[in-house]
Parts: structure tokens; sequence; C-alpha cells
């Protein structure tokens, strides 16, 4: 069986919340690899919803000791009031 697709790590978003990268799968669901996958070199992200799988393209040596990746929101702007 082969992947639905090779996307690079960059391409690839980190949810907070899964604790995973993630990228939009055609389902409508998402691929999702954790950083211990990362970590242990592995190279495919999954869908839960469906059967497709990404092979994800990045240096495993960059998230050897990796940290989960923060993310941050822009702070609010002040707005003037009248």
């Amino acid at each position: 069986m082969s992947a639905y697709d090779e996307v690079e790590i960059e391409d690839m978003e980190w949810n907070a919340e899964l604790k995973a990268y993630t990228y939009p799968c055609p389902c409508g669901d998402l691929f999702q690899i954790t950083l211990d996958d990362l970590r242990l070199g592995e190279e495919i992200a999954r869908c839960p919803s469906c059967s497709l799988f990404l092979t994800v393209v990045y240096n495993a040596e960059d998230f050897a000791d990796a940290k989960e990746p923060t993310t941050q929101k822009p702070s609010p702007s002040p707005v003037a009031v009248a």
C-alpha cells in the first residue's frame, strides 16, 4: 500500500489539543503524528477516520530531544473607544 502523499513537517501544524502535528485529510479529518512518534523515527502520519496515510519528511535529529512546540497566539491589540 502506498502513501496518499508526502508532506514536509514544516507544512504540518502543531495541534496542542491532540499533542500531534496535523495535516488536512481529504475525508475531512486530520492526518496525525505525535512528537513521540517523530522521536522514534516514525515517518507515517495516519488519519483516524479513514485508511489514508502520509509520509512525513523531516530530519530525525531535529526531534531527538525536541520539546512540545508552543503555540503563540498574537496578543490582542487595544481598541480605542470614543
